[in-house]
């Protein structure tokens, strides 16, 4: 696919646009390529901002504005076989962006969606801040460059098919890929893929679309790759055939980014069955080997003497106190207050997809490949790890298993790529499970402190101090805000604490509101996860609102209902309440839980029941801890216009499941620097038997004529709501989550790593 160089100048003169008309490129090239301008249309309405920072510029605003001076660079191509090619310059991970970015294109182009091809883009540099997958932006910053490439391209095949057939533009109707005048004459995309090519580069403008007309955009759709994923066809970086690059795994430390003192017998592992290779590196000792299995052998083999982490010694308890200690002191009491403290632990960050990368690094260049959220980043660390120029490194992105905020970082590829340079030769490093539970990255611990006052019926304040373990902002978000920092509402705030108030807002009308963060302790390796802050700030919000709707003696629904600041609001939180059936009767010991969480320009709500009557918390489950069940989920989202609702409806699915993990089951635990979980086994995501066996998804029609954001949504309303419905079901409000993070055993204990051998310490269970 060819790309505009940036230094091309258009030839043609300057274009009034009008309302609903954008500017784009047709560029130089052997078939039709086009391209939009970054440029929105004049006249475009604004919104009119409320007083919070999140409101007046939000992290996704931040990261579109980023996006825009290189969206010309974002290109359509027609080919001679029909089919239309476009290089998405963001990281599918499952998320479903290769289907609903086909869709736009089809769309625009009146074309089946089987005749589009999205692929992902290698790291391009020139593209700046529009090659970062975070923060639910995909889809919002490219839906309208695409679909302006899109008509353009879709106006060029009209203008060529007019000189074609002999007839007017006006008298030619475009659908499915072929164009027909009004005489009957047709022709096919691909007969005028070359002749509507253009061999210098022009400026022109595009109408698109009107909302009214659309055929495929807002139409649930299955995913494109969805029969290759379910016949093990599709394509990810460990199916990678690179010549020569032979399976490799690291040996680690026994705590947290420890580095190795000595190794005592180097040679002797280099002697076992299909080892080729064992090198000191800076993370650990790299075996390279014929098959995994020969790298496992080697690994657990390695006698290795240790230098201390950058948690050495340190356990749950003493981070929670770090943290305790410097949580900043909440305003004085303003009328009757309610109060509470919250504590949220460390949560694993791991993909279903092991972490990997495959790298082949020569003397003056390397390739890269991986699953790859920041490839630009990437890109320019690995180049300075091999002490090259970061155009002798071509980076791949390959599709992820997963993500969930983890394939942000790089981790995997920056240490396949030092391997690769000291071994001079190509590797495809795999992590085990224990890996990435231990050694990999984790959603920070936190504490949330509230105290909202009131008076009759009235909230007078509100106030929230969030205290965490800190949060690595390196994988190209810090590089967009420093980029943007004269447009960003915050002032002069601290790195963290600007993007807290870029994600927070108050959507509940509580009078004098304010929110805070501090963080502490750089020591472990740490990424948002499905979101940055919002899940736990929102769940302790919410717990206090019940509380609050409680001591002022109204109904939950109710209460939120009167408060939430306007009908949009409004209105998902009144169809969880009607689908969900809230207010009706249940046994003692059971309960509904409702709750509300905005953000990215979307809106949701969540309506769950749980059950924690002893039969159910108590019942046997075989290598499995029980406890409560969340017996329903009801969710309703407005992402204002869906592209995809059933994407939709799926990421909902994935959060309201992160939700009831995060509340009840779904934590790491800290012991003398390092964490006991080392697998699925015992790191207790959502299971089965904690899954509700009736989840219902409601996408409301859109009230606003553009896209919002929607994978970070889910997790926020839907964990909120499970720890509401458990303060109600068992009469007390809970502070510490998950809420079973006390009572988990290890029987037997894991081994500490990097040698683990136990049954349940996860490194067979990866492959």
């Amino acid at each position: 696919m060819t790309a505009l160089d940036p230094s091309t100048q258009p030839e043609s003169g300057t274009h009034v646009v009008g309302r609903r008309r954008f500017l784009g490129y047709v560029l130089a090239a052997p078939t039709l390529v086009a391209a939009a301008e970054f440029a929105v249309q004049p006249g475009a309405e604004a919104a009119v901002p409320s007083p919070g920072v999140a409101e007046l510029m939000d992290l996704n605003d931040l990261l579109t504005a980023a996006a825009q001076p290189t969206a010309n660079l974002i290109t359509v191509a027609v080919h001679t076989d029909g089919t239309v090619s476009f290089e998405l310059p963001r990281a599918e991970v499952g998320q479903g962006i290769t289907t609903s970015t086909a869709m736009l294109i089809a769309e625009e182009m009146d074309l089946p969606l089987e005749k589009v091809r999205v692929t992902l883009a290698d790291a391009r540099p020139e593209l700046m801040f529009n090659q970062l997958t975070g923060g639910s932006n995909t889809t919002i910053s490219t839906y309208t460059p695409i679909r302006v490439a899109a008509a353009i391209a879709k106006g060029r095949l009209l203008q060529a098919a007019a000189i074609q057939l002999d007839s007017a533009v006006t008298d030619l109707t475009a659908r499915a890929g072929v164009i027909t005048s009004v005489l009957g004459g047709q022709i096919d995309y691909g007969s005028l893929a070359e002749k509507a090519a253009s061999a210098r580069t022009e400026q022109v403008s595009v109408d698109l679309k009107p909302r009214s007309d659309f055929k495929i955009i807002g139409t649930p759709r299955n995913r494109i790759d969805a029969l290759a994923a379910v016949t093990g066809r599709k394509t990810f970086a460990m199916d990678l055939d690179v010549p020569d690059a032979l399976p490799t795994m690291v040996c680690r430390a026994p705590t947290i980014n420890g580095t190795v003192e000595s190794v005592a017998n180097l040679a002797e592992v280099r002697q076992m069955p299909g080892v080729t290779d064992v090198a000191v590196i800076s993370t650990g000792v790299a075996v390279r080997a014929q098959t995994f299995g020969q790298c496992i052998d080697g690994v657990r083999a390695l006698r290795v003497t240790w230098n201390a982490g950058t948690a050495a010694g340190k356990s749950d308890e003493s981070v929670l106190q770090e943290l305790k200690s410097a949580e900043l002191p909440l305003a004085p009491p303003v009328g009757k207050t309610v109060e509470g403290e919250f504590t949220f632990y460390f949560r694993g960050n791991s993909a279903l997809e092991p972490n990997c990368a495959i790298a082949d690094v020569r003397a003056d260049r390397a390739e890269i490949w991986g699953s790859l959220k920041s490839p630009i980043v990437a890109q320019e660390t690995i180049a300075t790890k091999l002490g090259l120029p970061p155009n002798a490194v071509a980076v791949h992105v390959v599709e992820g298993g997963g993500s969930f905020g983890r394939k942000l970082f790089s981790d995997a590829a920056l240490e396949a790529a030092e391997i690769s340079q000291q071994l001079g030769k190509p590797v495809k490093l795999m992590w085990h499970r224990a890996d990435d539970c231990r050694q990999g990255r984790t959603h920070p611990m936190s504490t949330s402190r509230i105290r909202v006052g009131y008076a009759a019926d009235t909230v007078l304040s509100y106030d929230q101090r969030h205290t965490s373990v800190s949060t690595d902002f390196g994988h190209g978000v810090g590089e967009v805000l420093t980029a943007m920092a004269a447009q960003l509402p915050v002032g002069d705030l601290g790195f963290s604490e600007t993007i807290f108030q870029l994600t927070q807002s108050m959507p509940y009308d509580f009078g004098a509101a304010a929110q805070l963060l501090n963080e502490v302790d750089k020591g472990f390796n740490t990424s948002s996860m499905r979101n940055i802050y919002s899940p736990d700030v929102t769940c302790a919000r919410e717990l206090i609102v019940d509380r609050l709707a409680a001591v002022m003696g109204q109904d939950p629904y109710q209460f939120r209902r009167a408060f939430l600041q306007d009908d949009r609001s409004r209105a998902v939180l009144d169809k969880v309440a009607e689908v969900g059936g809230w207010g009706r009767t249940m046994p003692a010991n059971m309960a509904q839980g409702i709750a509300f969480h905005a953000e990215y320009h979307g809106v949701t709500a969540a309506l769950v029941e749980i059950d924690c009557r002893p039969e159910t918390v108590n019942r046997p489950i075989r290598d499995a801890v029980s406890g409560p069940r969340v017996t329903k989920a009801v969710f309703a989202v407005d992402v204002g216009l869906a592209v995809n609702p059933r994407g939709v409806e799926a990421q909902m699915m994935g959060g309201i499941m992160d939700g009831i993990a995060q509340v009840l089951t779904s934590s790491l635990h800290l012991a003398e620097g390092h964490f006991l979980e080392a697998s699925w086994d015992n790191y207790f995501y959502t299971r089965q038997w904690n899954t509700p066996l009736d989840v219902r998804v409601i996408v409301m029609p859109p009230t606003t004529g553009e896209p919002g954001g929607a994978g970070e949504l889910g997790v926020a309303a839907s964990m909120s709501a499970v720890a509401c419905a458990y303060g109600r079901a068992t009469g007390s409000m809970p502070t510490s989550f998950p809420i079973n993070h006390g009572t988990l055993s290890f029987e037997p204990k894991p081994t500490v790593p990097p040698i683990p051998e136990s049954p349940t310490d996860g490194l067979d269970h990866a492959y």
